[in-house]
């Protein structure tokens, strides 16, 4: 059906045929009482954190009373009426007061918890599946994340469906404001070919016609309706009210409908605020021309209730959402989006006003509104009375959505995922391209390899995943047709087959939906019950362009690996643009990440299998960052510490964070050990700092190279031994790795650190010990040429290294 017909289809008012059987009076009754509830718990809640509890910092809390009122009656019709268990769902940021005191209603917050919003480990400004005392499907705050969340995570659920059949999850349900549909991030994800197929995904919009700042300009909601609908989504509305629809099947009522379809928004907003006297001439001479249609239609509208009539939308209409609920959440081959017209502000004295974003009501109106509403001021705080029919049905919805829940033990234990696979290796390798070896032996895992699910933004070839592919398929719901074969039967280098048994997901070329997607396919386990080792490839300086969905899949907790591939000026033919510098600095800051930057293919293994050994500690796991690069390294350079310190211990070092490559102790013990210095390097740099070591120990001076295989773990460690050392912290001397990596008759000899990035990554070392440290690293735009010419110009070459330790050793001298 298209987008014209579903729109202008004469039975089509709220966006589903007129004659949906209505609900009993009584438990429409209800849920209006609840909703009124709601509505109160939620201003008070705000109210009591701005205007009553003591606030020693004198900023303002916040909480958006505007903003949660236009939310009341779709979230109560959601939750009391339409949700069902396993039905999985974001709210919008700013209706998070809202989402409290419905878990409140429901029993799942204590009362207390009503007084902390905004407080220190109370109840979050925004839904956050780590920090708030009560269930959250998902995390919102960062507008436009927690919106398109849902939909990744009903891939996610497809594909755990297929794979292993039994999910806990059912429908995904995203409610999102209006003005969220200005992140470019949503239409990234509405128009993935990936989502498309995903039926069991609802969006449902708060059309309140209001941003932050101001009202939005124009009439946008059409243009916005045909985005998705061109899509391929199924577009249904809630616009107008039943008592208003009763008006336009008055005489001159089609006139009354056209002149507020024609308003745009600024205009609306305007009209609704207006007394009747007021509002009536300016009705019946709509934009300064007399329309006796309007005049028939609004004839026996009371004054004080044409104001009220005007605003009567069908977002705020409970009947009206039940019927449509129901319509949007019935199975389909194709994700549907309704749009509900809401009032800001709706019941409250700033309803509508341009500026009541950040509105809070004063003492007399937040009294007024309780007046309003009917709520005695003894019971402010109290849910409904036992035993009502108010509270039975909030008993009703309780167990309907979390009565016996279903616990589940993660399908693969940490101790399933071997310590060692011994992957074929050559003794030229690249570690992106080691990555894609590995990643086809890990297939055969037994309980593992069926559970690993690789994702890409168009680059799998590209970043080596293309034998993985060969050897398990990319997913589809069903086995697509081949149109390439080869009529002489000759093997093809890569065979594109999309069948449900497939492990690959591709995505456009979209690196915020790549980080969507990998965030919800690592709580799998949470939200489907089925436990993945989500695994992504993504060039390396790309990062960046998803880094807002990264930041908010870390902040969820999930439990994901990527591999960020080819990265810095290494890619030398590639140029600037191509060339990343400044992503190990993320895989240092970002909470919930660890990062590993090997420089051999045995490195770049047990990082990996640590991955995802995070992935199946669901309490305190964390996801993973491995920077790989194309360079070819020789991997024989690995012999010498793996015969010193033996496999096991030597793989202890790498996922601690580094070891001692070259000890000049061992190495070149004719150096004088009073002219000692550390040279720390990471990843495709290791070369380099062995190759500047031997200059100068022909020059007798005893310089050891430290393999930072992850500078992130070694910050940790030292940042938990500062806390431990002031006495922050209790318990035994916390473990600092740097320690063996540098013994104490060498901590304070001069540190030259090195890699293929931003310098100042690493220059925080010398503060360890108090030793001096040259940092040398890539601090401009990179650009085309070979490795050694840019080696050479960025001054990360042996002899540029040799350099700065030369000069770190006079400067210690006072030469």
């Amino acid at each position: 059906m298209s987008y014209a017909s579903q729109m202008d289809e004469p039975v089509d008012i709220t966006g589903v045929a007129v004659g949906a059987p209505p609900l009993e009076d009584e438990h429409l009754s209800n849920l209006e009482a609840i909703q009124r509830r709601v509505l109160w718990l939620s201003a008070l809640s705000i109210h009591h954190a701005n205007n009553v509890r003591p606030n020693p910092d004198g900023i303002k809390v916040g909480g958006h009373q505007a903003s949660c009122a236009s939310a009341v009656t779709i979230m109560t019709a959601l939750y009391f009426h339409a949700l069902q268990r396993g039905d999985r769902i974001s709210i919008k940021p700013h209706a998070s007061p809202v989402l409290h005191a419905i878990q409140y209603l429901l029993g799942n917050l204590d009362r207390e918890y009503l007084t902390t919003l905004r407080g220190y480990k109370g109840l979050q400004a925004y839904p956050s599946r780590t920090k708030d005392p009560f269930p959250v499907d998902f995390s919102t705050g960062s507008v436009g994340h927690g919106a398109v969340a849902p939909a990744f995570a009903a891939l996610g659920h497809s594909y755990a469906r297929t794979h292993f059949e039994d999910v806990t999850s059912r429908r995904f349900i995203s409610f999102i404001g209006d003005a969220e549909l200005d992140e470019g991030n949503i239409w990234e994800a509405v128009i993935e070919e990936a989502l498309a197929p995903a039926g069991n995904v609802l969006w449902i919009v708060d059309l309140n016609r209001q941003s932050l700042d101001r009202v939005i300009p124009g009439i946008r909601a059409g243009e916005m309706k045909g985005h998705f609908a061109e899509s391929g989504w199924r577009v249904l509305e809630a616009k107008y009210g039943r008592s208003l629809r009763e008006v336009f099947a008055r005489p001159g009522g089609p006139s009354l409908r056209r002149a507020i379809d024609a308003m745009e928004n600024e205009e609306y907003q305007t009209l609704i605020r207006l007394p009747g006297k007021k509002l009536r001439p300016r009705l019946i001479n709509f934009r300064g021309v007399h329309n006796p249609g309007i005049e028939s239609a609004i004839r026996d509208v009371p004054d004080d209730e044409l104001p009220g009539l005007l605003a009567n939308l069908g977002g705020h209409d409970m009947q009206d959402l039940i019927d449509i609920f129901k319509e949007g959440l019935r199975p389909s081959d194709q994700p549907t989006v309704i749009f509900c017209y809401t009032i800001k502000g709706w019941n409250m004295p700033f309803y509508g006003d341009a500026l009541n974003h950040s509105a809070i009501m004063k003492d007399d109106q937040i009294e007024e509104l309780r007046e309003q509403l009917g709520i005695e001021e003894e019971s402010s705080w109290e849910r409904f009375p036992e035993g009502s029919s108010e509270d039975q049905l909030c008993q009703e919805a309780r167990e309907r959505l979390f009565g016996d829940p279903e616990e589940r033990t993660p399908a693969v234990s940490a101790e399933q995922v071997p310590v060692h696979v011994g992957h074929s290796r050559l003794k030229q390798a690249s570690t992106q391209e080691s990555f894609g070896r590995l990643l086809t032996q890990l297939a055969d895992l037994e309980n593992v390899g069926k559970r690993i699910v690789t994702v890409s933004p168009d680059v799998s070839i590209s970043t080596n995943l293309g034998g993985w592919i060969n050897k398990t398929g990319v997913f589809a719901l069903s086995e697509a047709p081949s149109y390439d074969e080869d009529d002489d039967g000759a093997p093809k280098l890569l065979r594109w087959e999309p069948k449900p048994a497939g492990q690959h997901i591709e995505l456009g070329i979209s690196e915020m939906n790549l980080f969507s997607l990998l965030g919800m396919l690592g709580l799998s386990h949470e939200l489907n019950g089925q436990l993945l080792f989500p695994i992504g490839t993504v060039y390396d300086p790309f990062v960046l362009r998803g880094m807002d969905a990264l930041v908010y899949s870390v902040y969820s907790d999930t439990k994901m690996i990527f591999a960020g591939t080819p990265s810095g000026i290494t890619l030398a033919p590639e140029g600037g643009a191509h060339q990343s510098t400044i992503t190990p600095s993320i895989g240092i800051e970002l909470p919930g990440l660890r990062s590993y930057e090997p420089c051999f293919a045995q490195e770049m293994e047990w990082a990996l299998l640590e991955g995802m050994r995070q992935c199946c500690d669901r309490e305190s796991g964390e996801s993973t960052y491995l920077r790989l690069s194309t360079r070819t390294i020789d991997q024989t350079l690995l012999s010498a510490p793996l015969d010193r310190f033996g496999q096991d211990e030597l793989r202890r070092q790498v996922l601690a964070g580094g070891y001692r490559i070259v000890d000049s102790r061992l190495d070149a013990p004719d150096t004088d050990p009073r002219d000692t210095v550390q040279i720390v390097a990471t990843g495709v740099m290791v070369p380099e700092a062995i190759e500047a070591a031997a200059i100068l120990h022909r020059e007798g001076i005893a310089a050891n190279v430290l393999n930072l295989t992850s500078a992130q773990q070694i910050f940790k460690q030292w940042r938990e031994w500062q806390r431990w050392d002031a006495g922050v912290i209790d318990g035994p001397e916390p473990d600092m790795h740097l320690n063996t990596l540098i013994p104490g008759d060498e901590r304070h000899a001069p540190i030259v650190t090195v890699l293929d990035g931003a310098s100042h990554t690493l220059a925080w070392l010398g503060s360890v010990y108090g030793a001096p440290v040259t940092a040398l690293g890539v601090d401009a735009f990179g650009q085309s040429g070979t490795l050694g010419e840019l080696y050479h110009h960025y001054e990360i070459d042996p002899e540029h290294i040799s350099i700065a330790a030369f000069a770190a050793l006079d400067r210690r001298d006072g030469v």
